[in-house]
């Protein structure tokens, strides 16, 4: 009997042990517990200036890095696409792009997890025309040039658009370019409509070259943004995916506390009015936050919708790469 006994005893202490162990290791796993001596962290971005344009010159995310022992190292691209392919080939780290490339990213088999939502998706992707265009609808601008770069959070909102309205690609001339060649393509009237996101589409509006034909929320279709980390990254440096949060968050929390200061810097940096700058705010404020539920539903009904079209060849389960413990440790535990 009393065997019996140590051995229940030794059983439970057991247990209770290894319930301990694996607590443990998931509470730290997000702040981590690996060294970060010597990594350099390639953050990428979409363009120069804004919110990380004012976190690159106050140095805040170096700062904090090198902390740990990790440096910082930029990397500047045109769209999302080119991200995922650099993080693919272990060029990139971590970045925050669009949907629609996360979609045909994961449909690739490329290894990288969903950490935060950025953007909610409602209002910052837009169908514009030139400002004297009569079109009312996109069914209006039939056999017409749009514009839109392939692989976006544009190009899926512009295709699952089109189907909402009952029409096809069939019904127009699609034009594949990227940001900088369709401005100028735009403004000389090489095509007759554009979809974009935001700056661009708060820029042409509130300039007067172009105004918002459709948007996600007049047509039923969110274009979300995400921060993604590359997998091997996240989980050999959870603890720099989630510090890189804490720097985004701080990041933002400046910009609230300033927003006049931060408006008047955004527009001079891109030589136009304030209130471009707080239109753009209005359509499209950056967030930092988990991903709920509701909006793993919608970006699974993008790939669902962009499997049956073929522009991706694998069906893919958004809910497997969505990892919400980097985000909800950031905020847990944010910068002082």
């Amino acid at each position: 009997m009393k065997k019996s006994y140590l051995v229940l005893v030794m059983v439970l202490t057991l247990s209770l042990l290894t319930m301990a162990c694996a607590s443990k290791s998931s509470n730290e796993n997000a702040s981590g517990s690996g060294t970060s001596q010597n990594v350099t962290v390639k953050i990428g971005i979409q363009g120069s200036g804004g919110l990380f344009g004012k976190a690159r010159e106050e140095k805040w995310f170096e700062q904090e890095f090198e902390k740990t022992g990790a440096k910082v190292e930029w990397i500047e691209f045109q769209s999302g696409p080119p991200m995922t392919e650099a993080i693919a080939s272990n060029k990139l780290d971590i970045a925050s792009l669009g949907n629609m490339p996360i979609i045909a990213a994961q449909a690739a088999n490329i290894p990288f997890k969903i950490v935060s939502q950025v953007l909610d998706g409602k209002n910052n992707v837009a169908i514009i025309v030139p400002a004297g265009s009569t079109a009312q609808s996109l069914s209006d601008l039939k056999g017409k040039k749009i514009a839109v770069t392939k692989g976006s959070n544009a190009y899926n909102f512009l295709y699952r658009g089109l189907e909402k309205s009952g029409l096809t690609d069939k019904d127009f001339e699609i034009i594949q370019l990227q940001p900088d060649e369709t401005q100028s393509a735009f403004e000389t009237g090489s095509v007759d409509a554009w979809a974009t996101w935001d700056p661009y589409i708060t820029l042409n509006t509130l300039t007067g070259k172009g105004k918002v034909l459709s948007d996600g929320e007049q047509l039923g279709v969110l274009s979300p943004s995400f921060t993604i980390a590359g997998t091997g990254f996240a989980e050999e440096h959870p603890e720099l995916v989630t510090l890189y949060l804490k720097v985004v968050n701080k990041a933002l929390k400046w910009e609230s506390e300033h927003e006049t200061e931060a408006i008047d810097r955004y527009a001079a940096e891109r030589s136009v009015p304030a209130s471009v700058i707080s239109g753009t705010f209005e359509r499209s404020r950056m967030i930092n936050t988990p991903v709920n539920e509701n909006i793993v539903e919608e970006m699974q009904q993008t790939a669902d919708f962009q499997y049956k079209v073929k522009n991706i060849r694998n069906q893919v389960v958004v809910k497997a790469i969505t990892d919400n413990q980097y985000i909800d440790a950031a905020l847990k535990d944010p910068l002082k």
